[in-house]
């Protein structure tokens, strides 16, 4: 009893406190902004202009802003694009990434050092530099300024879903390694082939390591205005991050107006970080650790 008494009094140090403040106005700084979003979008603009930090309490409070956006703009059509896509490439990613990733760890083949260094070299080129090649390419095959609004998605998440591969094999790469082979090799001679133990074996066990490049997959996805611009011409198509913009353009000095369609763009991915949070921080742990 007397060991556990002394093991459960920690002693705090002198830098912890500091350390906890310093966290904590990090913290601050990257939560006020979006709170002050938020409440501003509650008021009318003249009341932004006039004290933008006041609380939207009383005659300030108003929906005006949310009802004008939704009249001006199609959100739900955006949603459901931007849902599509981020959806599409969040399960593309850990299907392709997680078969790759565990043919790289537990399998010896020819030109292996070779597939991994271009893995690697996948992540070092930005999205900017391969564009213009990736839209030629999926305008031969057609799937690009068309009417056809579900060839249009698919061309937008195939160059986000090849953007993501890189990192997701390498997240993948760290925690697959760290599982003991003797479950694998038990599996097979039960009978498993490749695809059971890695579906039976290998996904429940990596289970937070997947979550957690699914979630990294679909907020990219989700946040990636550039390649969106870049594929998705008319407003039929157009994402949730790509109707923002055109509403930021038009509205320039409409600041209520702003706030509410920022509001509206981070509604889904507050809900998914809320529902999924214990999975990110898991993910990211194990990876750290184990990887």
């Amino acid at each position: 009893m007397k060991t556990t008494t002394v093991k459960n009094k920690r002693k705090i140090s002198i830098g912890q406190p500091i350390i906890y403040l310093l966290l904590s106005l990090w913290a601050l700084t990257t939560i006020y902004p979006i709170v002050w979003v938020v409440l501003n979008s509650f008021k009318d603009r003249r009341y932004i202009l006039k004290n933008s930090f006041s609380l939207p309490i009383g005659d300030i409070f108003t929906l005006s802003n949310y009802e004008l956006a939704f009249r001006r703009v199609n959100i739900l059509s955006a949603y459901k694009n931007s849902l599509i896509i981020s959806t599409t490439v969040a399960v593309t990613v850990i299907i392709f990434a997680g078969l790759a990733s565990y043919v790289l760890v537990r399998y010896e083949f020819r030109l292996k050092k070779l597939l991994y260094g271009l893995v690697i070299a996948g992540m070092m080129f930005p999205v900017y530099s391969t564009i213009i090649p990736v839209f030629r390419m999926e305008y031969s095959w057609g799937i690009v300024n068309t009417d056809k609004l579900y060839l249009s998605l698919l061309s937008c998440a195939l160059p986000q879903i090849a953007g993501n591969l890189s990192f997701a094999i390498v997240v993948l790469m760290g925690y697959i390694k760290s599982l003991p082979i003797e479950l694998e090799e038990a599996a097979y001679m039960e009978g498993c082939n490749i695809f059971q133990i890695f579906f039976r074996v290998i996904v429940p066990l990596t289970k937070p390591s997947f979550a957690t490049v699914s979630i990294f997959s679909f907020l990219w996805s989700y946040n990636d205005l550039f390649t969106q611009m870049f594929f998705l011409r008319t407003k039929t198509q157009w994402t949730i991050t790509n109707l923002l913009n055109q509403l930021t353009s038009q509205e320039g000095t409409n600041y209520g107006l702003m706030a509410s369609a920022v509001t509206l763009v981070i509604i889904p991915i507050l809900i998914l970080y809320i529902f999924l949070q214990k999975y990110i921080i898991k993910g990211m742990t194990a990876g750290a650790v184990k990887g």
